[in-house]
Order: C-alpha cells, then structure tokens, then sequence
C-alpha cells in the first residue's frame, strides 16, 4: 500500500523495508568504532595545529623580506611570495578546523570517545558564529527539516529562490549578487544565519525580542575580529617599532599585512566551504518538500527524504577530508553523529541499496554539482521555472 507523498515508486512496507537496512547499516558501523577511529581524529587535528602555527610563522618571517631592509632577498617579489605561501596554508588550516574538524565534533561524531577536549559541548571553533547557536539552528532545525519549505532556513538561505516552490518577488532578481556576496562573506552570513533575525526582517517580532541573542553573537564576532584584525597584526607591528627605528619601513605597513593576510585566509575558507555546502542541497536533482508530505514522518520516510534532498561531491581522499567529508552528504544526513572518516566506507552500501530500492542516489563531480546550482539560482532569480507552493497543496519538486 501507498499512502506517502514522496516521489518514488515504493509502497510504504518497502519504505520501511528500506529504513531498517540503513539502521542495520548504521549500528554495524557504530559498533565497530574504536583506536583507528581515534587516531584518525587526533591526527587531523595535530596536523590543522600544526599548520596554523607554521603558516603565521611564514607570514611573521615575510616581513624580513620587506625591501627596506636591504640584504640581497629583501624584495617586494620574494615579500609577497612567502607571506603568500604563508596566507594559503592559514586558509587551508582554518579549512581543516571548520570543516573536517569543528563542524564533525559539533555534530557530536566523537563524542563516544570521552576526551574532554574534543567534545560537541565544551569545542568552540575558529569561526564568527557561536558553537551552541550553530548546532541549534544547523543540528537540531536543518537536519530535522531538511529541505522542507518553511521549517528549514537551509532553502534560500532566508535570500535567494532555490526551488520553484519558492514564490517569485522581485528581490530575488538580485540573488545572483547575493550568491557572490554570501559565497565572500560566508562565515558573517552563518553567523547571522538565525530564524530570529529571519523572522525580524520579515516584520514578525520585535528587536527586543531576540536582543540576548544578538549579544550572544556579537560576542563572538568581536573575538574574532579582534584575534584575526587586531591581536595578531599587532603583535607583529609591537615588534617592528623598536626595528624601525634602524630600518626604515612604518609599523602600520606591518599591521596591514599581516591582517590583509589573515583576511584573504579568511576569504579562502569562506570560499571553499560556501561551495562544499551549497552543493550538498541545491544542485539539479536534489528534492524539497512541504509540511504535508512530512506529517508523521516515520525514521525510514525522514531516511529517504534526507537521500532525496542531499548531494554527494566525488573527488579523491584529500578532498574528501578538506570538505568536511561533507561531499558525502548523502551519509552524512542518513548518520550526522556517526564519524566522518567512516563516510567513504559507507558509501557503497548506502548508494547500493538505493539501487537496489530504485531510489536516486545524487553523486557527481564538483564542476557538475555546482555549476547546475550556479545555473539554478540565475534561472530562479526571474519568474516560473515551476509550480510555486501555496502552502496547500502536496508536492514535492527537483530543482
């Protein structure tokens, strides 16, 4: 028999069928966490330590290249050559921590290992939005609702018409802007990233209704600003007014390199993990869905709705890590606490038994998954492209 609304051509009996495979799937993979496990994870992080302390060490050491100087390497050629290695390797670092690191702790993936220092409760990461408030409104409401119109924030991002189900206004003739700008300013727009502030300017609640919170995050913008803008070049301009006055270059030049460094650092992450995630959701073929098609929503129907709605990236073992192994998206929303190293091992099962059940399994490379949602979100800035959702009617639509 056939009573859920979600498209594919199964019965509900096989649809629960289905779900207690992938529970099966799932505790069998659980159970067998152990050492290997835990040396994979205090690996990565020795590694993303590692390499923060060296590249700010790199960008300290390109100041003794500054032309002022006056050796035979002090150039502006050979300056901008290494603090650039310097920038590059901070913007890889603080990859690893956001992405293979801090948002698979968050997820409370390590957890079973009761380390004190690497639990989802206590880890604060290296990014402007504050932990809790991240793993509430990305843990608790994306992955509960994902893909569903008017509960997960996730579709559109509160900006942009990701899906025909989204009613047309002439704002979204700007998202193709709104794209580049999130894709620069990603880690301010996750900060802000909020239903609160949503639902402030939608005109549905007052300021001082969420005013805590806006301290809450403003907080945590401020330490960041302070330690990437402020602490660290300083600490590097401190250090070169004693020095200049023997050689002649000014301290403020000093602070606005290391900061600009730190800024383009900055600008990589946010680049590399604005593309990673919106290619988890938002590529041709990835499904959403309204209320109706979600009330009472059994585990094997939120299962195949979460394989429906996500997208897999394919690439070799160390893009697998710099994306957070979120390129297997698909895994990561059937088992979000289940270990990241795991994901690749999973995969073929997962994608097998979609097969096996006739269900699409949305798997592709980079270019593929990200350039249909590029196309999607030009297409979408203007009117049409499908039947919108009037919050009535029962359908579900691939973008």
């Amino acid at each position: 028999m056939k009573t859920h609304q979600y498209p594919v051509d199964l019965t509900d009996e096989q649809i629960e069928e289905f779900g207690h495979e992938l529970d099966a799937i799932r505790d069998e993979v659980f159970d067998s966490r152990g050492e290997k496990d835990r040396a994979y994870i205090l690996k990565v992080i020795k590694t993303q330590r590692t390499m923060a302390v060296s590249a700010r060490f790199i960008i300290y050491l390109s100041l003794f290249f500054i032309p002022a100087w006056g050796h035979a390497l002090a150039s502006w050629p050979v300056m901008i050559g290494i603090i650039a290695l310097g920038t590059f390797m901070l913007g890889i670092a603080k990859i690893l921590e956001n992405m293979e690191i801090a948002h698979n702790v968050l997820h409370a993936q390590w957890d079973w290992m009761k380390d004190p220092e690497i639990q989802s409760n206590t880890w604060e990461w290296d990014t402007m939005s504050p932990s809790d408030r991240w793993m509430h409104s990305h843990n608790v409401v994306h992955h509960t609702w994902t893909n569903v119109l008017e509960k997960d924030l996730d579709v559109g991002y509160g900006i942009m018409r990701v899906t025909p189900m989204q009613k047309w206004k002439p704002a979204y003739l700007l998202q193709p802007v709104y794209f580049i700008m999130l894709m620069l300013l990603f880690e301010e727009g996750v900060a802000l990233h909020e239903q609160a502030i949503d639902d402030h300017l939608k005109g549905k609640n007052k300021l001082a209704d969420f005013k805590p919170l806006l301290k809450r995050i403003g907080y945590k913008i401020w330490r960041q600003v302070a330690k990437d803008y402020i602490a660290w070049p300083l600490a590097a301009a401190l250090v070169a007014i004693p020095i200049s006055l023997y050689v002649p270059f000014s301290p403020l030049l000093v602070f606005a390199l290391v900061a600009g460094a730190n800024a383009v650092s900055n600008l990589i992450r946010n680049i590399w993990a604005f593309t990673i995630i919106f290619c988890g959701h938002f590529p041709a073929g990835a499904h959403n869905f309204t209320l109706e098609q979600v009330e009472g929503e059994t585990r094997a129907r939120w299962y195949l709705r979460q394989m429906l709605g996500s997208c897999n990236i394919e690439g070799g073992k160390l893009f697998h890590i710099l994306s957070g192994n979120l390129s297997h998206q698909i895994e990561h929303h059937l088992f979000p606490d289940l270990c990241s190293n795991r994901y690749p091992e999973v995969a073929p099962r997962v994608r097998a038994l979609a097969d096996r059940y006739g269900i699409p399994y949305n798997s592709a490379s980079l270019f593929r998954q990200f350039g249909t949602t590029w196309l999607n979100n030009l297409r979408l800035a203007f009117p049409g492209g499908g039947e919108p959702y009037e919050g009535s009617q029962s359908q579900a639509t691939h973008s």
